[in-house]
């Protein structure tokens, strides 16, 4: 993974970093799948909706009785398998070893997917790579021989670059689960929350509200590295322009802000927005360098990543007003609730990817038969509906999504710009 640690970690955000699905909606021309607990009930099918299908938001979901009881576990819920369908997907995960606790929880949302689909023929394969690399070579190897047409996870960069071997060969996608875009690759999918969606959302939000002269204030990480290339990207591809970017070591930013200073402080400063994609344990030493220097975020706005997306961060003076880019919170939240209510547990962040993934692998199997897992079926441009809001998997392997924008007000995150349903014409 790429993402710094936060209080979480960036896993517990992704595993911390980002609308109850009843049934993953496929979108263009394949319309609706309808809501799978309606259908179990009977309830007439949703109407057709063009890209991408409707979601419902809410209602609860209808759990078998087998499902009444204890929460279940990994163990508990099936072992190594989940279903007994014709169509076999491997499920990769760290079930030992490194990544344990998030690997686990993975494995418990599949199985909330799986239940709460329309029955799918799907046989998931659950494989453990053990938090390694080998183990997720030997692992997808495994689920290979056994009939996997498709590889969900795994979660580390490492492990999805060592999947992907013997994946490719066999002819096989793999859908990871890893938040490192350097891993992505035609035939490899990343479905997870990428920094660079982020930056392009929150810089088309500040041109969108007038904004014209961009700052920054960028620490010396590989997510400072990443997040950077895309923020001038897409300041210029919006036609704005970058007043000054200045870079810092971790925990060390006092030297940047003094440089930054004349663009960002006083009347003359000639930026009006200041972008600082930094984590919750260093923003503090970040927004108290900001005030000394002088800096007002009523003059010139503050703005980030979905590393904002943490409460302690809302009260910070050099922060008011500011606005970050970030996965709606809706539809996690109604995740969690029904995750909660069955396993008996709060999810980490990352575990919406894998009940995502086993809701479009059920609904391309339902939908495409022998393409079901073909590159123009997962590459429709158009994207597909999930928990987090609207995705789609770029041929590059790379995945677009939509998301929301959350202005800091009051020490609370405000919502000012819903995520748009339908995404925009892919490179604009």
């Amino acid at each position: 993974m790429v993402r710094p640690k936060c209080g979480r970690t960036r896993l517990a955000r992704v595993a911390a970093l980002t609308a109850a699905v009843s049934a993953l909606a496929l979108s263009g021309c394949v319309g609706g799948f309808g809501d799978g607990h309606a259908a179990r009930r009977g309830a007439p099918a949703r109407a057709e909706l063009s890209p991408p299908a409707e979601v419902p938001l809410g209602g609860a979901p209808v759990l078998s009785a087998a499902s009444a009881g204890a929460p279940l576990t990994p163990a508990a819920a099936g072992g190594n398998r989940i279903g007994a369908g014709a169509v076999k997907v491997a499920l990769v995960l760290p079930l030992t070893g490194t990544g344990v606790a998030v690997g686990s929880a993975m494995r418990n949302a599949a199985q909330l997917a799986y239940d709460e689909s329309q029955p799918p023929d799907l046989t998931i394969l659950v494989e453990d790579d053990h938090g390694s690399a080998d183990g997720a070579r030997d692992a997808t190897q495994e689920a290979l021989k056994q009939g996997a047409d498709l590889v969900l996870g795994p979660v580390f960069a490492a492990n999805v670059q060592a999947a992907a071997v013997p994946a490719k060969a066999a002819g096989k996608p793999v859908i990871g689960f890893s938040t490192d875009a350097s891993v992505a690759a035609r035939g490899v999918y990343l479905l997870s929350f990428l920094p660079q969606p982020e930056v392009d959302r929150i810089v088309d939000d500040s041109v969108a509200a007038g904004r014209r002269s961009f700052a920054a204030l960028i620490p010396e990480t590989a997510y400072g590295n990443a997040v950077e290339a895309e923020f001038r990207e897409a300041v210029a591809r919006k036609g704005a322009r970058v007043a000054a970017v200045e870079r810092y070591p971790s925990g060390a930013p006092g030297p940047a802000v003094e440089r930054l200073a004349r663009v960002i402080t006083g009347a003359g400063a000639s930026a009006d927005t200041l972008f600082i994609p930094e984590t919750v344990e260093a923003m503090p030493a970040v927004a108290a360098s900001l005030t000394k220097a002088g800096y007002n975020p009523a003059r010139v706005r503050p703005i980030g990543t979905a590393l904002w997306n943490e409460p302690a961060l809302f009260a910070l003076p050099a922060l008011q007003g500011g606005r970050f880019a970030s996965p709606d919170r809706t539809g996690f939240s109604n995740f969690s609730g029904r995750y909660q209510a069955r396993f008996g547990a709060v999810p980490p962040r990352v575990a919406s990817l894998a009940y995502d993934a086993v809701m479009l692998s059920a609904a391309l199997t339902r939908q495409y038969g022998s393409q079901r897992f073909a590159e123009t079926t997962l590459t429709n441009p158009s994207g597909f509906a999930g928990t987090d809001g609207t995705f789609r998997f770029r041929p590059d392997g790379l995945s677009d999504r939509s998301l929301a924008v959350y202005e800091i007000r009051n020490n609370a995150a405000t919502l000012v710009s819903p995520a748009p349903r339908v995404l925009a014409k892919p490179g604009t």
